[in-house]
């Protein structure tokens, strides 16, 4: 059986990694969604957060070993998700190393960023300034887009029209040898 090919967004908070995924799946309706935010629910539901009962590992390594499930049967997936710090940087390139991937880097302005976590009210206000920290900071992408500046439409027309051009997929493995250093 053929793997699932994986499109990673990867964005701070609120830069539109959601929205663009949802645009993707009406114009890929052979890719799923798979979002970080939705697989800490299933994480939540386990866990006894009041009581400060956690599971003490990171959930990143049980998402990322999921997503790796999902392709193994050939299930194509979009990934809505920020690589955030080193632990999770190797865990991503760490499990995802023999599969094929489309790596997306999506942007928005910095003022962009706080007027969206300022709409949304269930972001601390800041959060993705200082996501920008780590975010962005050694990936390679095959393709770059900018929520602030693009529709979502647009962006999401522009990553279609990268997958299916004839160029090699590099960015993720470009990343991954420069993580390993």
């Amino acid at each position: 059986m053929e793997k699932g090919l994986i499109i990673v967004l990867n964005g701070v908070s609120s830069s539109g990694k959601t929205s663009l995924a949802n645009e993707l799946t009406k114009l890929l309706p052979d890719f799923f969604t798979f979002s970080i935010d939705d697989y800490d629910i299933v994480i939540e539901k386990m866990e006894d957060r009041e009581n400060n009962r956690l599971i003490p590992i990171e959930t990143e390594y049980f998402y990322y070993k999921n997503v790796a499930m999902f392709a193994d049967r050939g299930v194509n997936l979009i990934l809505d998700q920020i690589i955030h710090d080193t632990t999770t940087m190797h865990t991503f390139y760490e499990t995802l190393k023999d599969y094929s991937v489309l790596f997306v880097g999506v942007h928005c302005s910095p003022e962009e960023l706080i007027k969206r976590e300022q709409l949304r009210g269930d972001r601390r206000i800041g959060l993705a300034i200082s996501q920008l920290e780590f975010v962005h900071k050694q990936e390679v992408y095959d393709i770059e887009v900018n929520t602030g500046i693009q529709s979502t439409a647009e962006c999401a027309k522009e990553i279609v029209n990268r997958l299916s051009s004839s160029e090699q997929l590099t960015g993720f493995k470009q990343s991954l040898l420069t993580s390993i250093k």
